[in-house]
């Protein structure tokens, strides 16, 4: 197992050159650290791990962050999505307690948020909700037991059912064309989750 530290948001490949993807320090670290190489000569045999798991903040920017490193996945290294080893972690939004207890109930949606602070209150007891802005608000202890521990974390594989569809919207969401995106973006922002 290893931990790759990124910095911030990498490089969006959908609108760079190969050569400036290469150039760019975060990308060249993690085809290092995969060891399998890109593009044309990316050899699966080559994988130094079994899972590649992108944890990000619960946040829009964690999940634009999480968008553009799958984009590099699609465009460059796609047999590790068609071959099952790419991951997505999913850290809880909230921890609701009694009180100022250090024991509550980690709660990974709003229904999950509600339905424990419901079950406090019929208990007439005093509710502490705290909401996880980014992965660095948790303790190492919280970081383990709900986002990294394998027999409780919670991860979503990666799959692609259609590759020419799945082609089409990264170009999309993710390429210079902005019209196609207005248009994704207003038809489908009535199922988005921000938090504002």
């Amino acid at each position: 197992q290893a931990i790759l530290q990124l910095r911030g948001k990498i490089l969006n490949v959908e609108k760079a050159r190969l050569d400036k993807a290469l150039g760019n320090e975060e990308i060249r670290t993690i085809i290092t650290a995969f060891g399998t190489g890109i593009g044309e000569e990316f050899d699966l045999s080559k994988l130094r791990y079994d899972k590649i798991i992108i944890m990000t903040d619960a946040d829009v920017d964690g999940a634009h962050i999480a968008t553009l490193i799958l984009t590099f996945f699609f465009r460059y290294m796609r047999e590790l999505i068609e071959g099952g080893h790419v991951y997505i972690a999913t850290p809880p939004l909230y921890k609701v307690s009694q009180g100022t207890s250090k024991n509550g109930v980690y709660c990974w949606t709003e229904e999950e948020r509600a339905a424990a602070t419901a079950e406090l209150a019929a208990k007439n007891a005093k509710i502490e909700v705290q909401r996880y802005k980014g992965l660095g608000e948790m303790s190492e202890e919280q970081l383990w037991t709900t986002t990294m521990d394998p027999q409780n974390r919670i991860l979503r594989q990666i799959t692609i059912e259609n590759a020419s569809e799945a082609d089409r919207v990264f170009s999309m969401l993710m390429g210079d064309d902005v019209p196609p995106r207005r248009e994704f973006i207003e038809a489908n922002a009535t199922y988005a989750n921000i938090d504002a």
